[in-house]
């Protein structure tokens, strides 16, 4: 039996905190309006975040909060008024990545523990010690390392310093989000939150006596895409990640969708209590990753260079979700909200938490005062339906994308 590892969900508004605890989180990760990396996040005010804090509470769930821009001086300035609030609400940690900011957190948060951020760029053993001796209790150590380097990191820092890396989701091509080509392009800082991600652009050369006429910038094959990473899927080799001594292992994602978070929550759920058991994983809880809106997968840097994917930069999206579950009862008749239309005689899937997945034909609908319905198509309708077995609340129904009503 191994020692099991924090699973770390991403939260970017109440909906996907939601989802995440009800998914299998152990803790989640979230910001505020202000001083988060992802400022195209929904994000928590004050209220909400109070009642994040309470809810997480509720469930036995550590809520860390992003800290972790590189602040201006008039930032700076409104920050110790923040990490007061983070203090009095009882938040477990905040996540920097500015030394100013520990220093301002220690004085002004004493209750809540400081982790240092992945955009520190931690990549070897004595930068995370001085932030140990600087009174960080984690840090989140740099994308770009192989097992190898996280292993010699942990044989050489104290046990009492936490270790988290990062094991699924997007990633950058720069050094662990350290750029500056969103700024330059289009005024937009990616050290400040607001990525415009133009590494995911396709680009061509123009020479400068020949404007309009484009000269496409070819990778092999053809393909242009030349700085687009893959993304990062670790989870075939949990396992790997535990014996390595990680302590915390994290989910990318907090600008994506609420079906993303409790997809790739439930399915690490699964991976990391197989592997604390010796156990392989469920083959059907491997499949789950696939049916999440992603680009190509790799194993990050874990075990050598990624590479990248230069044909295109979309995302695979094949599976959407079209309706979510209010409440069950124990004969499996169901009340649910709207996502996407779907009718009677529709193929579909039954995900929830803790619930194989499985598939299902529509057999009929019916609207909150019982009456038949054809089909439901208005978004966040609530509407009744039999599922196969009772389910929990947050259960999802979703359909292969390319799939439309009849």
């Amino acid at each position: 039996m191994r020692n099991k590892i924090e699973l770390l969900a991403p939260a970017g508004d109440m909906e996907r905190l939601e989802m995440a605890v009800a998914y299998g989180a152990d803790a989640v990760y979230l910001a505020g309006t202000d001083f988060g990396m992802r400022s195209f996040a929904g994000n928590f005010s004050r209220t909400e975040l109070k009642q994040a804090v309470d809810l997480c509470r509720s469930h036995r769930v550590r809520v860390h909060v992003t800290c972790n821009t590189m602040p201006r001086n008039q930032e700076v300035a409104r920050l110790p008024e923040w990490l007061e609030y983070l203090n009095e609400v009882g938040v477990d940690a905040i996540i920097l990545a500015d030394v100013g900011t520990l220093a301002l957190a220690r004085r002004h948060a004493p209750k809540v523990q400081c982790h240092i951020s992945t955009q520190a760029s931690i990549v070897n053993y004595q930068s995370a010690q001085a932030w140990h001796d600087l009174g960080a209790s984690r840090v989140i150590l740099a994308r770009e390392l192989s097992l190898e380097e996280i292993q010699e990191i942990r044989a050489k820092t104290p046990k009492e310093l936490e270790i988290e890396v990062f094991a699924h989701g997007a990633m950058c091509v720069s050094y662990s989000g350290r750029c500056l080509l969103s700024n330059y392009m289009t005024g937009r800082d990616s050290n400040r939150g607001e990525c415009a991600q133009p590494c995911r652009y396709q680009y061509a050369l123009m020479e400068e006596k020949r404007p309009g006429e484009y000269f496409p910038v070819y990778e092999e094959n053809g393909q242009t895409y030349i700085m687009n990473s893959k993304d990062m899927c670790m989870i075939d080799h949990v396992a790997d990640l535990m014996e390595a001594g990680v302590d915390s292992l994290k989910l990318e994602g907090r600008a994506k969708s609420a079906y993303y978070a409790a997809i790739v929550t439930g399915a690490y759920r699964h991976a990391i209590d197989a592997a604390a058991a010796g156990e392989p994983l469920d083959p059907v809880w491997r499949d789950e990753v696939e049916h999440i809106s992603h680009r190509h997968y790799s194993t990050g840097f874990f075990y050598g260079q990624p590479g990248q994917y230069t044909e295109n930069s979309r995302y695979v999206r094949d599976w959407q979700i079209v309706a979510k579950v209010q409440s069950c009862d124990g004969e499996g008749n169901a009340l649910l909200t709207l996502n996407n239309k779907f009718r009677v005689g529709d193929s579909l899937e039954l995900v929830g938490p803790n619930v194989r997945p499985q598939a299902l034909w529509v057999e009929g609908l019916w609207d909150g005062d019982g009456l038949p319905l054809e089909e439901v198509r208005h978004p966040q309708m609530t509407f009744r339906m039999k599922l196969p077995c009772q389910v929990p609340p947050l259960s999802l129904l979703r359909r292969k994308a390319d799939l439309s009503p009849q």
